[in-house]
């Protein structure tokens, strides 16, 4: 695989805690790529890794094949970063702001910038401490967008948009991704919208990768099974997931679903057995619900 970001045996420990545990991932070249897990996970600390912000206790990050603890200008020409909490000069008005950064790149594309600018619907000469939170995480992304990175890393960048300015940053970051041959890594807590966004997921949990898988092969093999009858003291199915029995039914998680599997349900159960597709945040949730039960 033609990785754009990679880490080996990456760690980070800040006094006893180890937020992050011997790391290894490779994100697909030309992939957009979903980077989940639940509070405290990890996420934020790699991605300060990933872009030299902080410095590992051990292991390696590279991005494009630059070691990320020696990044050059030349490198961050070619790599977009928003953050969360991104920090922009407030006492400026957006239009300044652009012109400042825009002088900082050498293959900014002015085009490009009003095109961003009209779609993002930025009130260019507004002061930016006056930017509702939408329009400013609007303004940090056509920042790291203008000049055209290959790469492009956010972190929670949904993260206090109300459902309207959500949407329409969603819509325009999968125009923008589909119109040009970017990798995208991303966190997010809001997992509904993933399936939006995201052809390959990865799942962190307590600092440690748990999964790393194309969104379409990962839903294909998950099934969530009802079986409108009591079950059987012999039935069981091997590494199925949130079990749930009532007196006269059951249900479970199938986290390595085939055809084959759904012939067996049906030869034992008939007319009695429901099974449907899952959406990723069901997925996530099983997946993690399994993940707390191991390691308690």
């Amino acid at each position: 695989m033609n990785a754009i970001i990679e880490t080996h045996g990456l760690s980070k420990r800040y006094r006893r805690h180890e937020a992050v545990h011997h790391l290894d991932l490779a994100v697909p070249r030309g992939s957009l790529c979903a980077f989940l897990g639940r509070n405290g996970a990890g996420k934020t600390t790699t991605i300060k890794m990933l872009a030299g912000l902080v410095r590992p206790n051990s292991g390696f990050s590279s991005i494009d094949g630059q070691d990320s603890q020696h990044l050059r200008p030349e490198d961050w020409q070619r790599t977009g970063y928003v953050s969360e909490n991104q920090k922009l000069y407030d006492w400026m008005r957006v239009e300044e702001l652009i012109a400042f950064t825009r002088r900082l790149y050498p293959r900014w594309d002015t085009a490009f910038e009003k095109d961003l600018t009209q779609k993002f619907s930025l009130p260019l000469t507004r002061k930016i401490k006056h930017c509702s939170l939408g329009e400013k995480r609007k303004l940090a992304l056509l920042l790291s967008l203008a000049y055209r990175p290959q790469l492009l890393i956010l972190d929670e960048p949904f993260g206090g948009l109300d459902v309207l300015v959500k949407d329409e940053f969603l819509a325009g970051l999968l125009e923008l991704t589909q119109q040009n041959e970017w990798s995208v890594f991303f966190s997010t807590h809001d997992i509904a919208e993933v399936e939006r966004l995201a052809d390959h997921v990865m799942i962190l949990e307590q600092g440690r990768l748990e999964l790393t898988e194309s969104l379409p092969t990962l839903q294909q093999r998950f099934r969530k099974v009802k079986v409108f009858q009591a079950q059987p003291s012999d039935y069981t199915i091997p590494a199925s997931l949130d079990w749930e029995k009532t007196e006269g039914a059951f249900s479970l998680v199938h986290p390595q679903w085939a055809a084959e599997e759904e012939s067996r349900l049906r030869e034992k159960f008939g007319d009695a057995v429901d099974i449907s597709p899952m959406p990723l945040r069901d997925i996530f949730l099983s997946l993690a619900r399994s993940y707390q039960k191991r390691m308690s």
